[in-house]
């Protein structure tokens, strides 16, 4: 396993991995995909055996994405990470990935001197497994709103 920045190449890849994770991550197109990546702190990949399985996309302060969730993030910790997204492979899903890559993301955000890192999971409908992964990561919900018809808990942790 291997974590890597994202490079163009690897957009395709990371494209069906978003959408095969539609609704637990939101549904976009290359283009918006292209730009989203093209604002973010930090674009990691995991490669397992020489593919993608999975991705994040992490935003930092002063980005020009107009996600209402960012937006409510920025106004209450304006000095915190988002985190856009994360997905993975169904195949590659409960095998310890996701901690090792929110490790890497800490400890840019770290470096970057960020305060903390936000981010939203489904509540309706339920994403029981996120829920439970980012409350054994230490994240807590700090409001809900809904968006796209979807309601989410916003959620965040405190840079170490």
């Amino acid at each position: 396993m291997t974590i890597r920045d994202m490079v163009e190449a690897d957009l395709p890849q990371v494209m069906a991995i978003n959408e095969a994770n539609v609704p637990e991550v939101g549904d976009i197109d290359l283009e918006q995909l292209r730009f989203i990546v093209s604002e973010s702190a930090a674009r990691l990949v995991v490669e397992v055996d020489g593919a993608i399985a999975g991705f994040c996309l992490v935003l930092a302060p002063g980005s020009a994405y107009d996600s209402i969730n960012y937006a409510w993030f920025m106004e209450r910790y304006p000095t915190d990470w988002y985190l856009d997204r994360v997905a993975f492979d169904a195949a590659t899903q409960g095998k310890g990935f996701g901690s090792q890559l929110y490790a890497e993301v800490e400890l840019r955000l770290t470096a970057a001197a960020a305060t903390g890192l936000t981010l939203e999971v489904n509540i309706d409908p339920p994403n029981e497994p996120s829920l439970a992964f980012h409350n054994k990561h230490g994240f807590a919900e700090v409001g809900q709103q809904t968006s796209h018809d979807i309601e989410v808990s916003l959620m965040r942790k405190f840079a170490r």
